[in-house]
């Protein structure tokens, strides 16, 4: 068997976390909407590197802030942090078993969820409920289902004949 790798996984993957993103929930379960940019982002750069680096992650940040109406660079801001320390452990972080990586990638998104709400502090904007926290430990559950959908996208097998 060959192993060859697949280019579309990446656009459709970050397409699609742009619309989760922009799927409307019952105000009960907001709260709780993973940040599905960031678990989608965080598997491409461990990943691929070479195509997802940090002026990429910046950019769809900006599509992200644009898309979602926040304040414009404030995704770019949170994205390229959690980039900068996933490019800084990805020798690390790619060899853990997918139990210790989903805890890092829950550890990443609690991060930004305190960049979010330090940028939102010293800008005076509202600061969101403290049922907001709850997302990262969502997103931190749905990392091992997610890596394993993109890794299985991220290569076709083809027969040698």
């Amino acid at each position: 068997m060959i192993r060859h790798r697949n280019h579309w996984p990446l656009p459709v993957s970050i397409l699609l976390a742009l619309l989760l993103g922009l799927l409307p929930l019952p105000e009960v379960l907001q709260p709780l909407r993973p940040y599905w940019l960031a678990l989608v982002l965080a598997f491409w750069v461990l990943e691929d590197n070479a195509r997802v680096g940090l002026g990429t992650v910046f950019l769809l940040g900006l599509v992200a802030d644009l898309a979602f109406g926040g304040l414009l660079g404030e995704q770019s801001l949170r994205l390229v942090v959690m980039a900068f320390i996933l490019q800084r452990f990805r020798a690390q972080l790619r060899f853990f078993p997918l139990a210790q990586q989903s805890l890092a990638i829950g550890g990443l998104l609690l991060n930004d969820r305190v960049v979010s709400s330090v940028l939102h502090l010293t800008l005076g904007e509202p600061l969101l409920p403290w049922t907001y926290w709850w997302a990262p430990l969502v997103g931190m559950l749905l990392w091992p289902p997610l890596f394993v959908l993109l890794d299985g996208l991220r290569f076709s097998r083809r027969a040698r004949r």
